[in-house]
């Protein structure tokens, strides 16, 4: 898959070739809201004729134990000693894992970059929080390492996210937009000559939560809410939160949903769960697929985790006249995974990976932290 050189970036990349590979060798952890497991990438990024371009060579997902996911989950109240054991615990974790995964492969890559887990996002109160040491996953596997991707860019006044765009711009540019349903939805496309991207709404984070009422991880191709009925008036006001009303740059996280969402939810536990799931279904369809306006292209791309409940995909396609692309399951599951090796790329590169047009920020940064081993 081939992107370009955004015009508005060609500017910002440092010209001292010389000192600079044309291609790298690089693994991408991803660790998504929905406190599944970890993803892994390892990929080829090459520079060439202007354009920068990817091979994929292996990827991987490892379970979380039900002991990770608890201890994961509990680090958003837990007291800060235990946050930073955490932060150790799940660098040394992710270390071992790549570490395995690049032996696995018999390649020495050049780099990790790794997202983390987020604990806290508030840019409006200047700080977001990903924890999984970078230094302790580089001591571990003896590899250069990028993490802590968000920080500086909230401290210059952005959104700290969405962070893909500039993937999708370069890695990705054949498509009119690209959609990302995780935890959160997330949509990135060129508008006007510059890249605009930002959160829509809570996806399966709150259709997770609604799952393991009844024992489930989640809803499996949608099949409960396919089952169920719309509440109109738990539509009615879902469609009323504020944050849809707001212009871009804007992000989420799980504060936000804990505030806004979860407890209008919970005002409504006595319907069918069939029907809380249904409605919200529905309602992060009708919000995804108001986005779609704001881009002349036809195709939509759509990755992660949501693009494999066949409900939600459904809906999203009868309420927009785009084509809705769902790829291959390598890069369903691990775009994202593949990003972040990009990103980290480009930080060891010194070229820009945080585009300011699309998280709000004062300038375009190279962001993330470099840790040698």
């Amino acid at each position: 898959m081939k992107g370009t050189i955004h015009p508005l970036l060609q500017g910002n990349f440092i010209i001292d070739m010389e000192n600079r590979k044309s291609e790298y060798l690089a693994i991408g952890a991803m660790s998504g809201t929905s406190l599944d497991g970890l993803d892994l990438s390892l990929c080829r990024y090459f520079f060439c004729n202007g354009q920068w371009d990817f091979e994929l060579i292996d990827c991987s997902f490892v379970e979380y134990s039900p002991e990770m996911r608890l201890k994961l989950k509990g680090a958003y109240s837990a007291l800060a000693r235990v946050l930073v054991e955490t932060d150790i615990e799940f660098g040394r974790y992710i270390g071992q894992q790549v570490k395995k995964f690049a032996q696995k492969n018999k390649f020495t890559p050049d780099l990790v970059a790794s997202h983390g887990q987020t604990i806290f996002h508030s840019p409006s109160e200047g700080y977001t929080c990903q924890i999984g040491s970078g230094a302790v996953v580089a001591s571990i596997t003896g590899l250069p390492v990028v993490s802590d991707f968000r920080q500086q860019d909230v401290t210059l006044g952005g959104q700290g996210a969405p962070l893909v765009p500039i993937g999708d711009m370069l890695l990705f540019a054949k498509y009119g937009a690209c959609l990302n349903i995780g935890g959160f939805a997330n949509i990135s496309y060129n508008s006007n000559n510059k890249r605009v991207a930002f959160d829509i709404c809570a996806v399966n984070f709150v259709l997770n939560r609604l799952a393991s009422l009844a024992g489930k991880d989640f809803d499996k191709d949608g099949e409960m809410a396919s089952f169920g009925l719309p509440d109109k008036n738990l539509l009615a006001e879902l469609s009323q939160i504020a944050y849809y009303g707001l212009v871009p740059p804007k992000s989420l996280g799980q504060e936000w949903a804990d505030k806004h969402v979860l407890p209008m939810l919970e005002r409504y536990s006595n319907i069918p769960l069939q029907n809380l799931l249904h409605t919200y279904t529905v309602h992060a369809a009708a919000e995804i697929s108001k986005t779609f306006v704001g881009f002349v292209g036809e195709t939509v791309l759509v990755t992660g985790g949501g693009a494999k409940n066949k409900y939600l995909v459904q809906k999203i396609q009868e309420y927009t006249c785009k084509q809705i692309i769902v790829p291959e399951s390598q890069i369903t599951d691990f775009k994202e995974a593949i990003i972040f090796g990009f990103l980290g790329v480009l930080r060891l590169r010194g070229d820009v990976n945080c585009i300011s047009s699309v998280t709000g920020a004062h300038k375009d940064t190279s962001a993330g932290a470099l840790y040698l081993p």
